[in-house]
């Protein structure tokens, strides 16, 4: 009966509109006065799921991002990328891949992303020709390999509710070729819709404007090499690698870029502190959703009913990610790794699966889910910037959609692809 009470109050309040955090909270609420708990409880749950010091990463690899995004950092990524592969057909959807892909290694936030990428890019594209709706896909689409690429504080997250006993750095060394993977896959995809809608190339500007332009962009570049460096080689936990990203953030922008301006910096800090707000709001709800479900068995009963239909790990990991897209379509990143992990986790490691291989295809699940509606943020923001309707990029989204879908399904049944990276470093 109480499993009913909280999966039915959650859905009801998110079909009508209200926003996640809430709907998760007060399912959460009404689960607990019917089993005669003080209400109490759910608060405290909420307070322990933002209560981990490895969670303070977060608001300063978000505050990170915004410092870059307003000191000159994305538009040198867009320089250099536009020289290395602007010379390929549809070359600005090439340089929008494989921006992001750079971006989303220092930024670690898929709509930052979109936002930064998108905001630059989209409007570009559409100046030279390209279609709206080929600008918006194919800059929400490269948006989710930031989450692969280190510093993704989507990792941390995951670490965190698995139990808080996976390795920051080996989560993070294990989404290194995955988002590679992703960024080629889009590259393809870019390029075969480029072809048949006849998109031009961009000319080549020599070795020489490439060398001038990585030079320009190294200072961004090197704060990957710092971060993941740092992390892995033990120099400073992911906690302490998200202060030095904010300090040197502030360095680069204001002393080397000398792009940062005062009020660049206030609005850096005002929206950090707002993301951070809504992110812990969404996370410590979601802590207290991801309780009850512990407490009500719900990983026990999802083992036993897997089990039933087959044995066979091949069929499982298809069922959990057909069931995990059609989450990602109405729920956030946040929520769904925290609710999902507790109750997938351990059916997949009944198994013989790594956990650090199933956090990766979870996240990558996730990041697919933030192109598809109803939800779909990273989706709301590239059509926001290229004021095209969600119904007309939805129309032709697909070869983009397959190509997620198709690396999902080889980082899921190749689990090498994820885990001979960290294998490596041990």
């Amino acid at each position: 009966m109480e499993l009913w009470i909280l999966f039915g109050v959650f859905s009801v309040l998110l079909l009508i509109g209200v926003p996640v955090a809430f709907c998760l909270g007060l399912a959460s609420l009404a689960t607990v006065a019917s089993m005669g708990l003080p209400p109490v409880v759910v608060f405290q749950q909420m307070n322990s799921g933002m209560n981990a010091f490895a969670m303070m990463a977060i608001p300063f690899f978000i505050y990170a991002g915004d410092l870059m995004i307003r000191g000159g950092i994305a538009e040198r990524l867009i320089q250099m990328a536009a020289s290395l592969v602007g010379h390929l057909r549809g070359g600005l959807g090439q340089v929008n891949v494989v921006t992001s892909t750079l971006f989303g290694g220092i930024s670690g936030s898929a709509v930052a992303d979109a936002s930064a990428v998108g905001g630059l890019m989209i409007p570009q594209m559409k100046k030279r020709g390209y279609d709206a709706d080929y600008a918006v896909n194919v800059t929400a689409n490269a948006a989710i390999i930031a989450l692969m690429i280190p510093p993704s504080h989507n990792m941390i997250i995951y670490s965190l509710a698995a139990g808080g006993n996976l390795s920051i750095a080996d989560l993070f060394t294990a989404g290194i070729v995955p988002g590679l993977m992703l960024c080629a896959a889009l590259m393809v995809a870019a390029w075969a819709v480029a072809v048949r809608r006849g998109y031009p190339r961009e000319p080549f500007p020599g070795f020489a404007t490439v060398g001038r332009y990585a030079v320009l962009a190294l200072p961004g570049i090197l704060l990957i090499g710092i971060i993941f460096g740092g992390v892995r080689s033990g120099i400073f936990t992911a906690t302490e690698s998200s202060c030095v990203a904010v300090v040197y953030a502030l360095l680069v922008t204001v002393f080397v870029y000398r792009q940062l301006s005062w009020s660049g910096f206030v609005e850096a800090t005002l929206g950090a502190v707002r993301t951070t707000a809504m992110v812990l709001l969404v996370i410590g709800a979601a802590g207290a959703f991801g309780w009850l479900m512990a407490f009500l068995q719900v990983p026990q009963a999802t083992i036993a009913a897997m089990k039933a239909v087959s044995d066979n790990p091949i069929v499982i990991l298809l069922m959990i990610n057909l069931i995990l897209l059609v989450l990602g379509t109405f729920m956030d990143m946040a929520p769904m790794i925290i609710i999902c992990t507790p109750i997938f986790l351990p059916v997949v490691k009944a198994f013989g699966v790594d956990p650090v291989h199933f956090g990766v295809i979870l996240i990558l699940n996730a990041g697919i889910g933030l192109n598809t509606p109803p939800v779909g943020s990273v989706q709301f923001v590239a059509c926001a910037i290229g004021r095209i309707s969600i119904g007309e990029s939805m129309r032709t989204i697909w070869p983009f959609y397959g190509a997620s879908v198709a690396v999902l399904l080889l980082v899921t049944y190749l689990p090498g692809l994820s885990l001979w990276l960290p294998r490596l470093f041990h």
